[in-house]
C-alpha cells in the first residue's frame, strides 16, 4: 500500500506556512504566507539595525545587525518587515540579494551578508594616462551606482 502525500506545515527555503485539507480560519495562513512572498519578491531595506525604529511604518524592512536588541532580540541577520502593526522576520537562503536603501548598494547572503567593498582608483605606474584613469574612474562609478560593486 502508498503512503499518502504528506507536507510539512512549512516551506523548507523560506518557512511560509502551508494550509491543511478542511483548515480553519485559512486567511491567516494565506495572508501569513502573502506578506512574506510580497517581502521576498523585490527584497529592499531601510538599512541596517540592531534595534527596530521608535516609529516604524508598515511596509518597511530592516536588516538585523547584531547584537539584536528589543522586539529583534534573537533575529540577527534576519530581514525584519513591519506589518500590521507587527515584526514579520524572515531568515535568508544563500544566495538572497537584498537592496540596501541607506547604503545604496546590493548585499549577498552567502551564510552571512555581504557587502561590496569599495575599490580603489587606479595608482601606481610608471607612466600614468590621464584618459584610461578617467575611463576606469568612470567604469567604477556606474558599478558601484548600479549596486554591482
Amino acid at each position: 500500500m502508498t503512503q499518502p502525500i504528506s507536507h510539512a506545515s512549512r516551506t523548507v527555503r523560506y518557512d511560509l506556512p502551508l494550509l491543511f485539507a478542511g483548515q480553519a480560519q485559512k486567511e491567516f495562513t494565506v495572508n501569513n504566507a502573502l506578506t512574506r512572498v510580497s517581502t521576498l519578491l523585490h527584497p529592499a531595506v531601510e538599512g541596517e539595525s540592531a534595534a527596530p525604529p521608535a516609529d516604524p511604518v508598515d511596509g518597511e524592512c530592516w536588516q538585523v545587525a547584531s547584537p539584536a536588541s528589543d522586539a529583534w532580540a534573537g533575529q540577527e541577520g534576519a530581514i525584519a518587515c513591519r506589518t500590521d502593526a507587527a515584526w514579520v522576520f524572515i531568515q535568508p537562503s544563500i544566495g538572497l540579494r537584498c537592496y540596501d536603501k541607506a547604503a545604496g548598494t546590493t548585499l549577498l547572503f552567502d551564510g552571512t551578508w555581504q557587502r561590496p567593498e569599495a575599490l580603489a582608483p587606479a595608482s601606481g605606474g610608471t607612466t600614468q594616462d590621464t584618459e584610461a584613469r578617467a575611463a576606469i574612474a568612470s567604469l567604477i562609478a556606474s558599478l558601484e551606482q548600479s549596486g554591482l560593486i
